[in-house]
């Protein structure tokens, strides 16, 4: 069940109007989505946190790479991980954005906020490589 059924409902209970409180509810979900069931938003919020990772990953080799000063510095790797980690929690926002109910309803809300995180992470780590690249240029 959503938070705005849920706040909905209890306004509704709390002010007498027990008949807007049951078509409130019926407006809820009729059957429960499966742990295991695979949804729209969970299959988009896991592409956003993959793609969080990969820039967590790319941002941390580049990070390392401008340590040891070779080649380039890690700024490719710098720009790869901004972008990737900018798409990553892009798509965690808007999976956050759309979702109607809390953790469990199959709307991907938990792993929008994973890929959220990831994705700043990856922005954090790209941004540390173009500043260490900026000091030594």
């Amino acid at each position: 069940m959503s938070v705005r059924v849920l706040l909905l409902s209890a306004v509704a209970d709390l002010s007498g109007m027990a008949g807007v409180a049951g078509q409130v509810a019926a407006h809820a979900p009729a059957e429960p989505v499966g742990a295991y069931a695979l949804t729209a938003g969970r299959l988009w919020s896991v592409v956003g946190a993959l793609v969080g990772l990969a820039g967590v990953v790319i941002g941390g080799l580049a990070l390392a790479r401008s340590a040891r000063r070779a080649g380039d510095g890690g700024r490719r790797g710098a720009v790869a991980a901004l972008v990737a980690g900018l798409a990553g929690a892009g798509v965690g926002g808007l999976v956050v954005a759309a979702a109607d109910g809390g953790p469990g309803t199959g709307y991907g809300i938990v792993g929008g906020y994973v890929a959220l995180a990831v994705g700043l992470v990856a922005m954090v780590l790209g941004g540390l490589v173009v500043a260490r690249s900026r000091r030594t240029a």
